[in-house]
């Protein structure tokens, strides 16, 4: 089997959490590298207990572990691995996080609550962290919480590529909410005939939402509706049915992480979606969609990681979102 990213011999270091290894393992096989000797236990009362049985020492170390749930086991696991690798001498230290956690408070939108994504950088940072690498934050202005290098890759190129062999026919690509407009965008120009439209919703709470209606134009038409996450399904799934109620034909859902939490895989089941594209960022585990088809980021992360090894530029790997100055 050929591959496009050579062996880099005894520096490079791949250190796995226990929050994919599924992931990791494709990872190291696309760098035909192996994943450093890392075990993770539980002390009796369930603290965490590390060690990395492999030598480290100067070595360019990649430490894998999305913040996905359980979001707080993981991340304390992460920033132990971070703290484990600084003492053992590692010459630089990576945080991969294909999914970043705690992303949601990025901000103080009232009294008396946390930032929790500046707490998650600072925490980062503080434990060893040299830089960070991350996919489809949702926030990308977190990037500005760090004072080391924060590389923020795209999951779109990925997902494209599986809905250009899908070879959908005059697609409309719909965003489940105003938010999503530019990425909508960015993903309507990069497929060939494809129009633009939004559903227009307003938020009931923080796992309900009421639809309005939509802008654009569906009927007769295949859709293609893209997201960042499907976390408790609701807003994706009211605007899978909105689209079919405004006479849409085939719909498939297209997003970077398939959180699948609460009463997810219930309202996935029940909506009109024909597919459901997700990426590997997140571990499935236990019932998924049956719609569900996985599309994998290992690849991405792996030419990430070589360019970062060798000091090349990442830039042909973001695939910018459309920022509108064109």
């Amino acid at each position: 089997m050929s591959r496009e990213v050579p062996n880099y011999g005894r520096t490079i270091r791949l250190i796995a959490g226990t929050a994919h290894p599924e992931l990791a393992g494709r990872i190291a096989e696309c760098m035909d590298l192996p994943l450093c000797d890392a075990q993770v236990g539980r002390f009796p009362d369930g603290e965490i207990d590390i060690k990395i049985n492999d030598d480290v020492r100067g070595g360019d170390c990649f430490v894998l572990q999305p913040l996905c749930p359980p979001v707080n086991e993981n991340w304390i696991e992460l920033l132990l691995l971070l703290d484990c690798l600084r003492r053992a001498s590692a010459g630089r230290v990576t945080a991969i996080m294909p999914y970043y956690g705690y992303a949601r408070k990025d901000r103080k939108d009232e009294g008396r609550v946390p930032i929790s994504a500046k707490v998650v950088a600072n925490t980062l940072t503080q434990c060893g962290a040299d830089r960070v690498l991350t996919i489809d934050m949702h926030a990308a202005q977190i990037q500005g919480f760090y004072d080391i290098p924060v590389d923020h890759l795209y999951a779109k190129p990925v997902l494209l590529q599986a809905i250009t062999e899908m070879d959908i026919d005059r697609p409309v690509i719909v965003t489940p909410d105003v938010g999503g407009i530019k990425m909508a965008r960015a993903y309507a120009k990069a497929i060939d005939g494809a129009d633009l439209a939004i559903v227009d919703k307003r938020r009931i709470s923080g796992s309900e939402v009421e639809v309005e209606h939509m802008i654009g134009e569906v009927d007769g038409r295949n859709v293609i509706i893209v997201d960042d996450m499907i976390s408790t399904g609701g807003s994706i799934s009211e605007a899978a049915r909105i689209c079919r109620n405004h006479g849409a034909k085939t719909i498939v859902l297209a997003v970077s992480h398939a959180v699948l939490c609460g009463p997810a895989v219930e309202r996935l089941d029940n909506c009109p979606a024909d597919t459901i594209l997700a990426t590997d960022t997140i571990p499935l585990r236990g019932k998924r969609p049956k719609q569900l088809q996985t599309v994998s980021v290992a690849p991405l992360l792996a030419r990430a990681i070589a360019n970062l090894h060798d000091s090349r530029s990442l830039s042909v790997l973001f695939d910018k979102l459309d920022d509108g100055d064109d």
